[in-house]
């Protein structure tokens, strides 16, 4: 028998997936509180209304954007709403810490929330206990969570290394993670062991910024031929010439294949 917290949670999964079951484009605009201003000419606002209706799943914001975005847009696509930031300014720019809640998050109309953890960085042992916490207080509210994990810090030699990849997957998934993103091992066979054996779907990012559409498009083509269960790619879209037609090529890509599912994936807890 489903409870009512498993319902509720799974509602909000399935709003999530809501074009194909285990697969997801996601595009994050979190950037702006890392980087300062990173759309250009493009509003946000405008920006997710032109994603909305070409595929995407789901986009990542920090709350205070939520302001400046039109409800209606969130009928044809999710609101992932980001806890964690840091500034390139920094000290220590990849040490994240927690800026909201996921009671704000629930508050206003979140499907998910979201949680950057630096693997190898100084700061490490406080953002997976901020991940854990979350990941807490997501079970209270039946709320689906997306753990963003990075091999990233001075204790890190090689960010595309398989095993540290592994680590984190496994890390994420461990404490709770509905979803995770991570990093291409830049090897679909290295990045098929670690789809395949992982208990939850695994996404990855979208890696360094590629001079058209074309070169994006081999790009998710070649994550999804390594099992993954889909991308989130922020700069490549909200930075390309025509951000609605690359979402909709992609979302072909991702989701052409309705119903199945890539290895390793699942909604269920």
């Amino acid at each position: 028998m489903v409870t009512n917290a498993a319902f509720a949670r799974q509602v909000r999964l399935n709003r999530l997936f809501r074009h194909d079951y285990g697969r997801l484009l996601i595009v994050p605009l979190d950037h702006s509180v890392t980087d300062g201003p990173v759309t250009g000419g493009n509003g946000v606002d405008g920006l997710i209304g032109r994603l909305a209706g070409n595929g995407v799943d789901g986009v990542v914001l920090h709350k205070g954007a939520l302001r400046y975005v039109d409800h209606r847009w969130f009928a044809e696509t999710s609101l992932i709403v980001h806890l964690s930031a840091s500034t390139v300014h920094a000290a220590d720019p990849d040490a994240k810490y927690l800026v909201a809640s996921v009671e704000e998050a629930l508050r206003l109309g979140a499907d998910a929330v979201s949680v950057h953890v630096n693997l190898g960085s100084h700061e490490e042992a406080r953002q997976v206990a901020d991940l854990a916490a979350v990941s807490d207080a997501c079970d209270r509210w039946n709320v689906p969570l997306l753990a963003m994990m990075y091999p990233r810090g001075p204790r890190i030699a090689d960010p595309r290394d398989p095993v540290l990849i592994a680590h984190a997957v496994t890390l994420a998934a461990d404490l709770g993670a509905d979803i995770v993103k991570t990093v291409y091992t830049g090897s679909p066979d290295t990045m098929s062991e670690i789809t395949g054996s992982a208990p939850v779907p695994v996404i990855v990012a979208g890696g360094p910024r590629r001079d058209n559409h074309a070169d994006v498009l081999e790009y998710v083509a070649e994550v999804m031929r390594a099992g993954s269960a889909g991308v989130a790619m922020g700069r490549n879209v909200f930075q390309a010439d025509d951000p609605a037609l690359l979402t909709k090529r992609m979302s072909a890509l991702i989701h052409g294949r309705a119903g199945s599912r890539p290895a390793g994936a699942t909604t269920e807890r």
